[in-house]
């Protein structure tokens, strides 16, 4: 059997998200389905492999809320589920952000053939910006796209702060991504807030333009947050590898968590130097205290301290 992979997200009113979250729960404790689910005051912001049978369910029990009857569900496949647990919580921001966003500003949307267009006449003028985190696009990317250094979502808004000394906010016209969309959301907004006035983004990230477009003008895979890592984002057989192992430079698009517990650091590694390395990412981290044993194997799962399940 070959489970869905689902990736989806709203911004809606929920008056009471503690209350959204046992309703999940409760919906989720006798499906085939494992996930990360985050509900919260402005919305909810959804992960979950499910069996085929379990995936069809869980959409059209949250289609039926209207709230929830616009919600778009991307689908990729898999072998397995791609999640340890089902996981489902209140976050009082569905993406961390730290920074409070007007959602009337958001970005205009630009669906996938579209924006292929859009990269084929694209001048100097525009800024093709990758809005996700560095390890996220280390693995793969639009060409020539704009690659900031940032090690988490919270760094975007001085990001954008910055962004006004090198580009005309009144000139440039701004095309940003992300994986799925969320991110874009609140970050084409505060791009607009700082004064940007020509801010598109591109609709549902690179898994929707995947999905419909498959690998055009995109290099290399796609970074997920969940057991895969990195995946191909079409099935077309195209599967370059554009990221190299962070010993030796070979190139490789595999992840490991460091092995020594203190640094959990993730890290692009071939498997000669996971060898070498005992799954470190480097000779410091070899001689700490508290390393786990290496496991050779082709594609590691991220590593995942117990917790409760809820």
């Amino acid at each position: 059997m070959k489970y869905h992979v689902l990736a989806y997200y709203y911004f809606t009113q929920i008056d009471d998200p503690h209350l959204e979250v046992r309703r999940h729960q409760e919906f989720l404790k006798d499906q085939d389905i494992k996930c990360r689910v985050y509900l919260s005051e402005e919305g909810i912001n959804g992960q979950m492999s499910a069996s085929p049978e379990a995936s069809e369910a869980y959409q059209n029990w949250l289609k039926s809320d209207p709230r929830f009857a616009q919600v778009v569900f991307k689908i990729h496949t898999h072998p397995e589920h791609a999640f340890p647990r089902t996981s489902v919580k209140y976050r009082a921001q569905i993406v961390a952000l730290d920074e409070k966003v007007d959602m009337a500003l958001t970005g205009e949307h630009v669906p996938p053939k579209e924006w292929t267009e859009m990269l084929e006449k694209r001048d100097d003028k525009t800024l093709l910006l990758d809005v996700r985190n560095d390890y996220e696009w280390e693995i793969g990317h639009f060409e020539g796209a704009e690659l900031p250094k940032l090690e988490t979502f919270r760094k975007f808004p001085e990001y954008a702060r910055r962004l006004k000394e090198t580009c005309d906010p009144k000139e440039t016209k701004v095309m940003m991504y992300c994986t799925g969309g969320i991110r874009c959301e609140l970050y084409s907004a505060l791009l607009k807030k700082e004064g940007f006035e020509k801010v598109y983004q591109l609709d549902g990230g690179v898994i929707g333009y995947g999905l419909h477009e498959g690998t055009k003008k995109w290099r290399g895979k796609l970074f997920v947050f969940d057991d895969r890592l990195a995946v191909p984002i079409a099935e077309d057989g195209k599967e370059e590898i554009i990221s190299h192992c962070h010993h030796c430079k070979t190139p490789t698009d595999v992840y490991y968590n460091c092995a020594n517990m203190d640094c959990n650091n993730l890290f692009l590694c071939c498997p000669a130097c996971a060898e070498k390395f005992q799954g470190c990412c480097c000779t410091t981290c070899q001689e700490a205290p508290r390393v786990r044993p290496y496991e050779k194997t082709e594609r590691p799962k991220p590593f995942r301290r117990c917790s409760v399940t809820g």
